[in-house]
């Protein structure tokens, strides 16, 4: 049997762990500040979770949302939960801009604003220099 890729932490892409949730930098950065949000326990089903992780679940969500508001401006969120991929309780926060945002000389540009955030190209790259600047400027926020 495979192995949950989120039991183990991957550290190249961590920004914080808590005591019950863990962000990690989405790879994937077509919209800027993408993360995911972990549960720190193996668990495949959302209703499942206890009282202690949901409170912590929605303040770390709400301190996120913050800090991408802050840094990135963006405009709107997606919550994404589905467990599709990877049988193991996360969540996608992905922030959404009506505006084109520059960050380190790279331009972010939402094209589907507005619409379902899937469209978004999944091969979508940026050089893990740039990867690792975001998700330091994330991380000196917590």
């Amino acid at each position: 049997m495979k192995e949950c890729e989120f039991c183990k932490i991957n550290e190249e892409t961590l920004i914080k762990k808590f005591n019950y949730w863990t962000i990690l930098l989405n790879y994937n950065q077509y919209y800027l500040g993408t993360c995911l949000i972990i549960l720190n326990r193996h668990l495949e089903d959302f209703t499942e979770i206890n009282e202690e992780e949901r409170i912590e679940l929605f303040d770390v969500m709400k301190k996120l949302r913050e800090v991408i508001i802050d840094l990135f401006g963006a405009n709107k969120f997606n919550y994404y939960v589905a467990g599709n991929i990877v049988p193991h309780l996360h969540m996608h926060l992905i922030p959404r801009y009506n505006h084109e945002v520059e960050f380190e000389g790279f331009k972010f540009k939402d094209e589907f604003f507005g619409q379902n955030h899937s469209f978004y190209p999944r091969d979508f790259k940026i050089e893990e220099d740039l990867f690792n600047k975001i998700k330091d400027k994330i991380k000196s926020k917590f």
